[in-house]
């Protein structure tokens, strides 16, 4: 069974059909890529998916389970995260503020165990700190804990939000375009960090326009042409296929 799939997916915007009759699935602990040219339906693909928009028709699984519509704060307790093209830190906070914020279920959100602070409140608040700090550490933002988050290069902001979305401790990762905005160096960094998560047992989503980056680091591609499933399969295959030679070359119109 696989991990998260989408059946007959459909989505329309007015008179436009963003995606039509898309199935995919991603097996557990699998890296896969999402590419296509613009306009091909990706992002609408994963909003359907992450539940920032519920499909119009068709369902999502995940894990067994039909979460089809449920929203992202649903989903995240279940496992599935997901990051955005334009990262969504809170500028006016610090790095380390922001890591800790994005920890869930943090008892001191409501008012009587905050008025309290008990024994297991200041436990959880311990481990909230001991892990955004590693998390910091890992992504070597270390250096920039105590700095306003909206000083931050475009890579840093991309570290950052992976920094985040791990507090949530998914089994999931879905993430939109990681590479966009960044310097080669910060990309590579990245890139490991993406390895070395899904090295650990984490299954991996990406949408990415950076083909060569995404082609050496996922597994398997899914791509995507006009909300359909053009074609799928390891990297070097798929990109010499003509199908997909021909979306590109083509000029598909977003």
């Amino acid at each position: 069974m696989s991990l998260l799939s989408a059946e007959g997916l459909v989505k329309d915007f007015g008179g436009l059909r963003a995606i039509d009759d898309l199935s995919v699935s991603i097996d557990e602990g699998e890296l896969v890529g999402v590419m296509g040219p613009n306009g091909a339906g990706k992002s609408t693909f994963f909003n359907c998916v992450s539940g920032v928009i519920p499909p119009d028709d068709g369902t999502v699984t995940l894990d067994g389970t039909d979460v089809t519509g449920d929203p992202p704060e649903s989903l995240a307790h279940r496992g599935l995260v997901r990051t955005f093209q334009n990262t969504r830190e809170l500028e006016t906070m610090t790095v380390r503020d922001n890591v800790r914020l994005a920890a869930p279920d943090q008892p001191g959100e409501r008012t009587l165990p905050a008025l309290v602070r008990s024994g297991s409140m200041r436990e959880h608040e311990e481990t909230v700190r001991e892990r955004a700090e590693e998390l910091i550490e890992t992504f070597e933002l270390d250096h920039l804990a105590d700095e306003y988050s909206s000083n931050l290069s475009g890579g840093q902001r991309k570290l950052l939000e992976l920094a985040r979305t791990l507090m949530l401790d998914p089994e999931v990762l879905m993430l939109d375009e990681p590479f966009a905005g960044v310097n080669p160096t910060l990309t590579g960094e990245i890139a490991d960090h993406i390895r070395d998560l899904n090295a650990d047992g984490m299954t991996v989503v990406i949408i990415e326009h950076e083909l060569e980056t995404l082609t050496e680091l996922v597994d398997r591609l899914i791509v995507l042409r006009q909300g359909r499933l053009l074609v799928e399969g390891e990297p070097e295959a798929v990109l010499e296929d003509e199908r997909v030679i021909e979306a590109y070359l083509g000029g598909d119109a977003e």
